[in-house]
């Protein structure tokens, strides 16, 4: 395995947990209002970190 190629499966994974625990955040914090805004925004980061990475891996991937 070449190291472009490790790099895209590091990142690809570090993505697809990036979406999960943007997901979880969103899911956990819907119910309760006493939160406030923060945790959705936090959320809303988490998501488009890991759309960007995992467009990142497979943009590398595709170079190899």
């Amino acid at each position: 395995m070449d190291p472009l190629s490790r790099r895209a499966d590091s990142v690809r994974i570090l993505g697809t947990l990036s979406l999960i625990a943007g997901f979880l955040t969103s899911l956990l914090t819907m119910p309760s209002d006493s939160g406030g805004l923060q945790p959705q925004i936090l959320a809303a980061f988490l998501i488009l970190t890991g759309i960007g990475l995992r467009i990142e891996a497979a943009i590398v991937d595709r170079r190899s």
